[in-house]
């Protein structure tokens, strides 16, 4: 019985999962929610996830929720190209590195994130000016990481890669909007200010498979902007 996966798109937390689908080589039915019409929290998908957050992965009657349970899973019941290393010391690397990023970042760049998208950012100043402080010093630790490696942990692309990427990429995409003209040259260009995490970024985004996690409504937007 093939995986199935529900998921929404620019939700970080699924794309992570879609990364380590499309990454391991598994064979997977997507399903795609639309958060406007509130499909996350439809009485089938409450029935697999009480929370009603994506995203959700089924493997024949087993179900499991919240992105890194997903990840942990898919690497112990599906081995092969391992996420989580070959040895106890890589996989506990790879932990201390997402357990370093969920920690110190990852909460700023979501206020960061949230606050440009829905709260904006007249008013909200001193918390958003707080948030980048901390984004911009573990930008740096992730630079410095990423100059002596092609990849978060060691020479291979890793769990680490995938729970990081996301969010970083959101971030930057959010910033391109207008309002946040000026936090965005706090952190632009990134090929000039971290270019060791631009070029991470485009190592990611040339792995097999890349297209086909990347949120289809950036797609679309994508598209119009090109006046496609």
């Amino acid at each position: 019985m093939a995986l199935e996966l529900w998921w929404g798109s620019g939700s970080p937390y699924s794309w992570r999962a879609l990364l380590a689908l499309e990454h391991k080589r598994l064979p997977y039915v997507s399903h795609l929610l639309q958060f406007s019409k509130q499909e996350h929290r439809a009485p089938a998908m409450l029935q697999m996830n009480p929370r009603g957050r994506v995203p959700v992965l089924k493997d024949g009657d087993y179900v499991v929720f919240e992105s890194l349970a997903i990840l942990r899973y898919l690497d112990r019941k599906y081995p092969e190209i391992p996420i989580f290393g070959a040895t106890a010391e890589e996989e506990g690397t790879i932990t201390r590195v997402i357990c370093e990023y969920q920690s110190y970042a990852e909460d700023h760049i979501t206020k960061l994130i949230y606050a440009i998208l829905f709260q904006g950012v007249e008013g909200h100043m001193e918390e958003i000016e707080r948030a980048l402080n901390f984004v911009m010093t573990e930008a740096r630790t992730i630079e410095d990481r990423l100059m002596s490696s092609s990849w978060l942990v060691g020479t291979a692309f890793t769990a680490a890669d995938i729970v990081v990427f996301p969010g970083i990429k959101q971030l930057l995409r959010v910033l391109e909007r207008r309002e946040a003209e000026d936090l965005r040259a706090r952190l632009q260009p990134i090929e000039t200010n971290f270019p060791a995490i631009d070029a991470w970024i485009k190592r990611v985004e040339a792995l097999p498979g890349y297209e086909r996690t990347y949120p289809p409504h950036w797609k679309e937007q994508d598209r119009v902007a090109a006046g496609g």
